[in-house]
């Protein structure tokens, strides 16, 4: 694995893990009743082509239905070959576990410490490279809650290497300042830039960043793409400055990668072929610096701009 930053892998700020641009975010197998149905032998396929694809960065949650069950089953046994981080404050327990979907959070250090050892037998691992409190909680919630010193507990026993935060506007400035957490997830994409500066400053901190939302949550028209942000793609023109045959989802995943501050972007799928499309993607790098340049000055035009 290299020692420096290139162009598919960058160094997640001062963990020192070397990891690969494009990571992958499993909330796309959480299945039903939140997600599609998934098999294991899906699951199986897509992630084994994950790694086969090169890429060595896997992101999920207790949040995620069955996706801590299923990396788990179906790639246990490859542990070595890939970073793994997965969240915690999300509820644990026969509740949770039963609805298969995302509920309240809870900061306590009892919930904390519980989610991250149910992680572990899910997970089939010993240790989570990376732990990030999920749903971006305010300074003050975390500092009641004792919820660092919990996160700290989970290192010194080895569970956990690096802790991290989902972090979001209002909070995410506050997260940063708090000097605490090695890495950031944050979301961002050509059509959602209001944390762009936001990565940046994250970064200069010396953390990792992580984005999250990278290709705008789907192609438009799908399930889960937000037509709102896909009109700002329309509005700005974009379509005028793809290259011959490049799809709008490619120029979107090159569009993230193209951010100076980035160490990955976690991009889901459950379908192999959109896998080998994101790879494909990720390997032809960031877009060329004039591209990039055109793009965010339309982009600002139409509304997609970094937050005041």
């Amino acid at each position: 694995m290299p020692t420096t930053d290139s162009g598919e892998f960058r160094t997640l700020g001062r963990t020192g893990l070397h990891i690969t641009t494009l990571g992958y975010g499993a909330m796309e197998l959480r299945g039903a009743p939140r997600g599609r149905a998934i098999t294991k032998e899906q699951a199986a396929q897509v992630l084994n082509g994950v790694l086969d694809g090169g890429i060595n960065y896997i992101d999920t949650s207790i949040d995620y239905g069955m996706s801590e069950e299923l990396i788990g089953e179906c790639i246990g046994h490859r542990r070595s070959e890939y970073f793994l981080a997965s969240k915690c404050g999300c509820l644990v327990g026969a509740e949770q576990t039963a609805e298969r979907g995302r509920s309240a959070h809870v900061f306590t250090k009892e919930n904390i410490l519980a989610g991250v050892n149910q992680s572990l037998r899910r997970l089939k691992t010993d240790h989570l490279d990376l732990v990030q409190v999920h749903a971006s909680p305010s300074r003050k919630e975390l500092e009641d809650n004792d919820s660092i010193a919990a996160l700290q507990q989970l290192q010194r026993e080895g569970k956990v290497r690096f802790i991290g935060m989902s972090g979001t506007i209002p909070n995410l400035a506050d997260h940063i300042a708090m000097g605490v957490f090695d890495v950031f997830q944050i979301p961002y994409s050509a059509l959602e830039r209001e944390h762009e500066d936001l990565i940046a400053k994250a970064a200069q901190a010396g953390a990792g960043t992580v984005i999250r939302g990278g290709v705008a949550k789907g192609e438009a028209g799908s399930a889960r793409a937000d037509a709102d942000r896909w009109a700002v793609w329309q509005k700005a023109n974009l379509d005028d400055l793809l290259d011959e045959g490049q799809t709008a989802m490619e120029f979107m995943l090159r569009f993230t990668l193209s951010h100076p501050h980035l160490s990955t972007t976690i991009v889901g799928t459950q379908n192999p072929e959109h896998l080998t499309h994101n790879i494909d993607a990720y390997h032809q790098g960031p877009l060329p610096a004039d591209v990039y340049a055109e793009a965010k000055k339309r982009l600002a035009t139409a509304g997609s701009a970094p937050s005041a």
